[in-house]
């Protein structure tokens, strides 16, 4: 099974230094050995041989397979086998104690059991018992010993052990962040799909609400007027059925009308509300020849389709009264984001609207002829629980400002 928690490449390396440290005490004490002058003759050649044979015994681990140098027994075996050989060398040649030292290392292979304290203890032992001079021991020098090897053994073995438990730990936390890098993408890439899916649910709801429009009106109304042509067909007098058929097809026509100004842009089935309105303010800007600065201010969210239909039909009416009527050579077009509300605002330095003073509405004639009119654009906004503001000086120009809740698309 993958360890959940794997070694970085930094610790992988300190603990195959760890490895080779037998290694190198054995090499350097072996050295210093061979290089001592006035050493008996044939001196050499035993050291040489208890050292190629320790030498072999630290070789014999990397040639069993992996899994068996984790087991808890083997690594019993070769640890003791270590000890044997730098007990019997330091016997030999006192120079390989510094062999024996190589045990406190060794006890790693235990960490972090128990017996990682057994093998620092069996370690101090074997040190101290071939440096020592049995014949001239002393209760006081036993016990000061003893007490060494307390020591070495709760400070070494605790710290083999707190080592990995703080390596233990530190790996954890490295899982942890990775997880939680992992987790925020995730959810990003789910926020990505929610809004996705939002902004197609809200595709499919405007083109269901057509459907029972065209149904519920325009359908009923073009079957109103089939009856009445055929009763007037039927009949002598066709004057008073003409009358209903001509007043079905006037209604109808309203209601056409009303439904294709209600239907969701073209811009906004392919892009968010300030994309889309930028696309639409560039075009305008073109076929106008008014200078247009478009702009945005916050951060920017995805709104339910309603909203983001509102807006739009809000900004492209307003741009195109400036266009028929301001007479304006600069105009504005700024799309705010403000916390719980949208702004939406429109503003030109044409000639301005009469009828309206300060902040207020167009009524009456003052509002005709102007397509879906700017009392439209008002019950518009109303209708999604916003409201309209217009305010115009004649020959100082007009602003239009929208405001409506910035109720979000996932919130659908």
């Amino acid at each position: 099974m993958a360890d959940p928690f794997p070694l970085s490449r930094w610790e992988r390396r300190f603990d195959r230094a760890a490895e080779l440290i037998p290694y190198f005490c054995l090499g350097i004490s072996t050295i210093i050995s061979l290089t001592t002058p006035d050493r008996p003759g044939g001196t050499a050649l035993v050291t040489l041989a208890l050292a190629s044979v320790a030498l072999v015994w630290l070789v014999s681990r990397t040639l069993l397979p992996g899994r068996w140098r984790q087991r808890r027994g083997v690594n019993a075996g070769y640890f003791i086998g270590v000890l044997a050989t730098a007990a019997v060398l330091a016997l030999h040649d006192p120079v390989f104690t510094i062999y024996t030292i190589s045990g406190f290392f060794l006890a790693f292979l235990f960490a972090p059991s128990r017996w990682t304290f057994v093998a620092v203890a069996v370690t101090s032992l074997v040190l101290y018992g071939t440096v020592l001079d049995w014949s001239q021991v002393s209760v006081q020098i036993v016990l000061f010993h003893v007490a060494i090897v307390i020591v070495q053994t709760f400070s070494i073995g605790g710290g083999h052990i707190a080592a990995i438990k703080i390596d233990e730990r530190q790996r954890r936390y490295r899982k942890a962040l990775d997880d939680l890098e992992t987790a925020m993408k995730e959810n990003a890439d789910l926020h990505a799909q929610l809004t996705t899916q939002a902004h197609e649910a809200g595709v499919l709801d405007e083109r269901q609400r057509m459907a029972r429009e065209i149904h519920d009106t325009l359908a009923q109304g073009l079957m109103g007027i089939i009856t009445q042509l055929q009763a007037a067909k039927r009949a002598g007098d066709v004057s008073d059925h003409v009358d209903v058929a001509l007043s079905l097809a006037r209604d109808s026509l309203s209601e056409a009308r009303r439904s294709v100004q209600a239907l969701r842009p073209r811009e906004l089935e392919v892009a968010q509300l300030p994309d889309a309105l930028s696309a639409m303010a560039r075009r305008w800007a073109e076929g106008s020849g008014i200078d247009l600065r478009f702009e945005v201010t916050g951060e920017s969210v995805p709104l339910s389709s309603a909203i983001e239909v509102t807006l739009f039909r809000v900004a492209q009416e307003a741009l195109t009264n400036v266009a028929k009527h301001a007479r304006a050579s600069r105009a504005g077009l700024t799309l705010s984001y403000a916390g719980d509300v949208v702004l939406l605002d429109i503003r030109d330095d044409g000639d301005g609207i009469s009828g309206v003073g300060g902040v207020g509405g167009i009524d009456g004639e003052n509002g005709k002829g102007r397509g879906f009119g700017l009392n439209s654009m008002r019950q518009r906004v109303r209708g999604v629980g916003g409201t309209l503001e217009i305010e115009s000086t004649p020959g100082e120009g007009t602003a239009v400002s929208a405001s409506v809740p910035a109720l979000q698309a996932a919130q659908k």
